[in-house]
């Protein structure tokens, strides 16, 4: 089942790490200086592996609304890890891991790891608009892709050291759409990758 409200087309060559972070930092790498560096033990390492049991073939209304909202639930608290982890530019003491597998915790990796040389961090949140959810019930691994307008207006960089709040590049789309994929390990749905769209505005 999709739920959609709206749909664009287009995709830019917008690499697969977070596309709202590289630009919030990008403009304050000219003068960064380094910072500490993260702890070894914080370098990316994949979740546990899918369980290798066959998921339910049901495509029922009920089991598809049920997991459409699982995905949802699963995105909205990675972004909400993710938050934490740029406002401190640092994954410690988040729970990124229990979100995300191996390619998109590496993205949020990719990250927190110039904002630490840049000596920035990030303040208040972005807002998720999520607009449509594809479930497949079917097969060894349940999958989902999820369409969102995710809007950084109000999630801003700054340096550390002074707070000063640092102005967004001049190219910066402000809302823009972003797509996820996730798929169903056990019983948590983890999101494999987020692909930022900034030529498709929204």
């Amino acid at each position: 089942m999709t739920r959609a409200t709206r749909r664009k087309t287009g995709r830019s060559g917008v690499r697969a790490r977070t596309y709202a972070t590289v630009l919030l930092v990008t403009g304050s790498l000219a003068l960064a200086g380094c910072s500490e560096s993260p702890a070894k033990d914080d370098a990316a390492k994949e979740p546990a592996s899918p369980s290798s049991a066959a998921a339910s073939t049901s495509t029922s209304p009920d089991a598809q609304t049920k997991a459409e909202d699982e995905v949802r639930t699963a995105y909205s608290a990675l972004w909400g890890e993710q938050v934490k982890a740029y406002a401190q530019a640092d994954i410690k003491g988040t729970d990124l891991k229990k979100y995300a597998t191996k390619d998109a915790l590496a993205q949020a990796m990719g990250d927190v790891l110039v904002m630490q040389k840049a000596g920035t961090a990030t303040k208040g949140a972005p807002v998720n608009d999520v607009t449509d959810v594809t479930v497949t019930l079917t097969g060894k691994t349940p999958t989902a892709t999820l369409r969102d307008c995710l809007d950084i207006s109000n999630w801003r960089t700054v340096k550390k050291k002074t707070g000063a709040v640092k102005p967004f590049p001049t190219n910066q789309p402000l809302r823009y759409v972003t797509t996820a994929t996730a798929e169903k390990w056990g019983t948590q749905w983890m999101i494999t990758e987020l692909t930022p769209d900034g030529s498709s505005t929204c």
